[in-house]
């Protein structure tokens, strides 16, 4: 089974760290990653930057905004995809993950939108 864990983090959070401890955590992530990635359990994992763009398509025409979005108090942050045996394993791996110590872990089965 393959499982998206989202790291959802508090807006504005990455600006109160200095750059040497943002280096230190992305390390951490790094290594997770890394530790994963032996375990052969990774299939792809990345850190995404705050600023994002929402496309919709009404009447026929793309409508882009551009954010970071007010109304949203929390950003994704990054994603590790994991293949794993259950969702009991899939929330041992979130549970290890550096970013539940500074931001949540929201595991999500990867499933057809039709189920």
């Amino acid at each position: 089974m393959s499982w998206m864990l989202l790291i959802v983090e508090p807006r504005g959070q990455r600006a109160l760290r200095s750059e040497e401890q943002g280096r230190g955590l992305y390390q951490r992530m790094l290594d997770y990653g890394e530790h994963l990635q032996q375990q052969g359990l990774l299939l792809a994992s990345n850190s995404l930057r705050e600023a994002a763009t929402r496309v919709q398509r009404r009447g026929g025409r793309p409508q882009l905004v551009d954010g970071p979005f007010t109304e949203s108090k929390e950003l994704v942050g990054g994603f590790y995809l994991i293949d794993c045996e259950s969702r009991e394993q899939a929330l041992q791996i979130a549970a290890a993950c550096p970013a539940a110590e500074w931001a949540s872990v929201e595991v999500r089965e990867v499933a057809p939108c039709y189920e």
